[in-house]
């Protein structure tokens, strides 16, 4: 089990959708949070309300992931201040969509800034202090495209690749040093993810589209039981096992499919 109590979670992309429904479900455990976002007044009446609702220590740090050195200036700021990790959640991430002759390429290179440099970077960098402290958790946001090209969504779908693969193997790494590293990997959630895109996703048809604060509880669950990644629905749980039988060139057309389908992508 994972003691929460009085221990500090420092979350990235807290100011909405996945991590800040972490931040409410750490608070409630009884952590204390760093919320780290671009939106200052997102972070502000949040951690003006888990504070007062929760009697926890909320502290906030208003940094773009996606510019150079962000990721060191997180970390230099919670040393300066004497703020101790407890629990890293890397959760700061977007997706592109479209054709990839279509989309820009500075936006492309944003998102592998923010969805694998910027993760990469704060591991690193709150790794050694754990093994200082004798102990730590890292909770990374990978996602069921991790297993299979995101036809559509390259450049998200190979990033999300990379996180689960490092994940894998950095549990494998610390699992006997006293940091448990874990990877959550859903599916469509119904968050502003899709709006970021510029899309608006179709309807929740078969149960597809999964709720916030369903999958991070599942996920802290999972977490809680030291396992090193969860699959949080059927249809995720059905996909990782499709990989496993199906060819990878065939999984990859299902998935082009599925996504021209959900997010009304015109296919060309």
């Amino acid at each position: 089990m994972y003691h929460y109590v009085g221990k500090t979670a420092l979350i990235t992309g807290a100011s909405s959708g996945i991590g800040e429904v972490f931040a409410r479900a750490l608070a409630k455990r009884g952590m204390n949070l760093i919320i780290v976002a671009r939106t200052e007044s997102k972070l502000r009446n949040l951690a003006h309300e888990l504070s007062n609702q929760y009697k926890v220590n909320v502290d906030i740090l208003s940094i773009d992931l996606g510019k150079p050195g962000a990721a060191q200036s997180v970390h230099q700021i919670t040393r300066e201040a004497g703020w101790r990790v407890d629990l890293l959640v890397n959760n700061a991430g977007f997706s592109t969509l479209g054709a990839f002759e279509t989309i820009s390429p500075e936006l492309e290179q944003q998102c592998v800034m923010v969805n694998i440099a910027a993760l990469l970077d704060l591991t690193h960098a709150y790794i050694p202090d754990m093994l200082e402290q004798g102990e730590g958790a890292i909770i990374n946001l990978a996602s069921v495209l991790s297993f299979v090209g995101g036809g559509r969504q390259a450049t998200y779908a190979a990033t999300k690749a990379f996180v689960f693969s490092l994940s894998q193997a950095l549990w494998t790494d610390y699992r006997k040093r006293g940091i448990r590293v874990f990877a959550l990997c859903p599916g469509p959630v119904s968050t502003g993810f899709f709006d970021v895109m510029g899309s608006k996703a179709k309807l929740n048809f078969m149960g597809l589209m999964d709720k916030p604060e369903r999958v991070v509880e599942v996920g802290l669950k999972a977490f809680e039981k030291g396992k090193p990644y969860e699959l949080v629905s059927w249809f995720t749980n059905a996909t990782a096992f499709a990989t496993r039988i199906l060819p990878r060139t065939l999984m990859s057309r299902i998935v082009y499919f599925m996504t021209v389908f959900i997010y009304k992508s015109d296919g060309k």
